[in-house]
């Protein structure tokens, strides 16, 4: 079985809230999002790669990531972890750079991890953003995501 999509809502146009509800148990779906090896099998949006992985998980550690697309176009993303609470929150920012490296946003993504009977619910929220429009697009890109994330926590069960 997949993740179940139990909610997608904006609490504004400029805050990004997903709720979904995964097969596994919280303990696992944590830590797909703790360690590179994990995150470059299923982090990004579909058909995407994670070619460049690097994180220092703990508190005050940093990230970056490189996901690439399907033509070749490259988003780079970096952060710092600001909370990790294993395995029910992990709190983090999230600067998008443009091509010439210049951050064009800066959001705080807050996820909690919710056992729910053998599964996970896992919420997602991100903000705030600039604009609406900035707000839509990484909804579609985390949706994506996190149908990936379903199939990788179904495959390592």
């Amino acid at each position: 079985m997949t993740a179940t999509n139990t909610s997608t809502a904006a609490a504004s146009d400029r805050e990004l809230v997903i709720t979904r509800v995964f097969d596994a148990p919280r303990e696992m779906v944590f830590q797909a999002w703790s360690k590179a090896e994990n995150l470059v099998r299923w982090f990004g949006p579909s058909e995407f790669t994670l070619p460049f992985c690097e994180i220092d998980f703990r508190v005050g550690g940093s990230y970056r990531f490189c996901m690439r697309s399907p033509s070749g176009e490259k988003h780079w993303v970096s952060g710092e972890y600001r909370e990790i609470t294993e395995p029910s929150r992990l709190v983090f920012s999230w600067n998008r750079e443009d091509a010439a490296g210049e951050i064009w946003t800066r959001t705080i993504v807050d996820l909690t991890f919710v056992q729910r009977g053998r599964g996970t619910e896992l919420t997602l929220r991100q903000g705030m953003f600039e604009t609406g429009p900035f707000c839509e697009e990484h909804g579609f890109g985390w949706n994506q995501s996190l149908d990936r994330l379903a199939a990788f926590v179904i495959e390592i069960l």
